[in-house]
């Protein structure tokens, strides 16, 4: 198996067989050895820099009606709530001062949210903090709209394409939606211009191997610019309630052949993780991640915002998150960096 991790390494791909032995011959000593691997390749391009965003968590209404999301349109338990634009633009100037030079606006498929209503806000953030990147993660539009907020000045956009194997993905989701048009918004945003991040969860219902090779094969092909996975975390309120959560090991697995794959993708270390250990941040550092998200979404509205159970941070302040994280960091050998961490652009991703 060590010889795959090295062909990974030296190639950046493996055929879908190759996956396949890989994810199922596991074990601690080839997970070390797969870790040490990484880190390597991430210190060769990253140092031990590790960027932080700001994420504003701006709604918690959503159209979608997603098997395993606690923001589906089915949960009648769901807290819901919207922020206004004075509220979100509060969040960047605590973030700001914090030293965010990052801002993430995630939400659910808000109706409320009309193209206009984005663009809007979009434009607002970068007037009062130009030198700020923003990131929209607000789902599935047509490629008019991704253009209008390009337009207005987003410069990323996250959309985790939740599997890439279409039988798997009809298993997930209802019907209206398909693997075929969140595919094609993925290819549209990168055609756009912008830096574009997508990914999966870790041990969803019904995922198999063969799903997971299905992911990496897709995300070889797709190249983005960042890659978010994290391990499925039921919510009691869904059809996936009494399923079981995804594993660390897994998880942290797929970081390190991530990074071997895609050297120089940004690559956090999600809320995820942190929830389903308590020093699961730290071990997808040490996996070869290179990014955290603290939350700067007001305090009184983080604990409606729960696509699982047992959300880490809800009761935390900004400032507390910062300093948090930054001091986990510290603790593994690595720094909290403030600049905007963009993706490398200028150099080829597979070197």
């Amino acid at each position: 198996m060590k010889s795959l991790i090295d062909k990974l390494e030296r190639e950046h791909l493996l055929t879908h067989t190759e996956f396949i032995r890989l994810l199922e011959n596991r074990t601690p000593e080839l997970d070390e050895y797969l870790f040490e691997r990484a880190r390597n390749v991430r210190l060769r391009h990253y140092g031990r820099d590790v960027y932080v965003r700001g994420l504003i968590e701006f709604t918690s209404y959503c159209k979608n009606d997603c098997y395993y999301c606690g923001l589906r349109r089915s949960n009648a338990h769901a807290q819901r709530y919207r922020l206004t634009p004075e509220e979100i633009l509060d969040c960047c100037d605590a973030g700001y001062a914090l030293g965010f030079r990052t801002f993430v606006l995630q939400g659910g498929e808000d109706p409320y949210y009309t193209d206009e209503k984005l663009c809007a806000l979009v434009w607002a953030v970068k007037k009062r903090y130009p030198d700020c990147a923003v990131t929209l993660s607000a789902g599935e539009k047509n490629r008019e709209g991704y253009q209008a907020y390009f337009d207005a000045g987003a410069d990323r956009y996250l959309l985790r394409h939740e599997t890439a194997n279409a039988t798997h993905y009809g298993k997930l989701h209802p019907a209206d939606l398909s693997l075929q048009n969140r595919q094609r918004c993925l290819w549209d945003l990168k055609d756009i211009g912008y830096q574009v991040g997508c990914g999966f969860m870790v041990g969803s219902p019904y995922q198999s191997a063969a799903c997971v090779a299905d992911d990496l094969l897709f995300l070889h092909a797709f190249n983005p610019h960042m890659v978010g996975i994290g391990p499925f975390i039921p919510h009691h309120n869904t059809p996936f309630a009494a399923q079981p959560a995804g594993s660390l090991e897994l998880t942290l697995f797929l970081l390190g052949i991530i990074r071997l794959m895609l050297p120089k993708v940004l690559l956090p270390a999600t809320t995820a993780l942190g929830t389903i250990h308590p020093l699961g941040r730290e071990k997808g550092i040490l996996a070869g991640a290179n990014v955290v998200m603290p939350n700067l979404s007001p305090r009184d509205v983080r604990g409606k915002y729960l696509l699982y159970d047992n959300k880490i941070c809800t009761g935390d302040e900004a400032a507390e998150c910062r300093a948090c994280l930054a001091q986990r960091m510290q603790s593994i050998g690595y720094q909290v960096v403030t600049h905007r961490g963009d993706y490398p652009v200028t150099s080829n991703p597979t070197n």
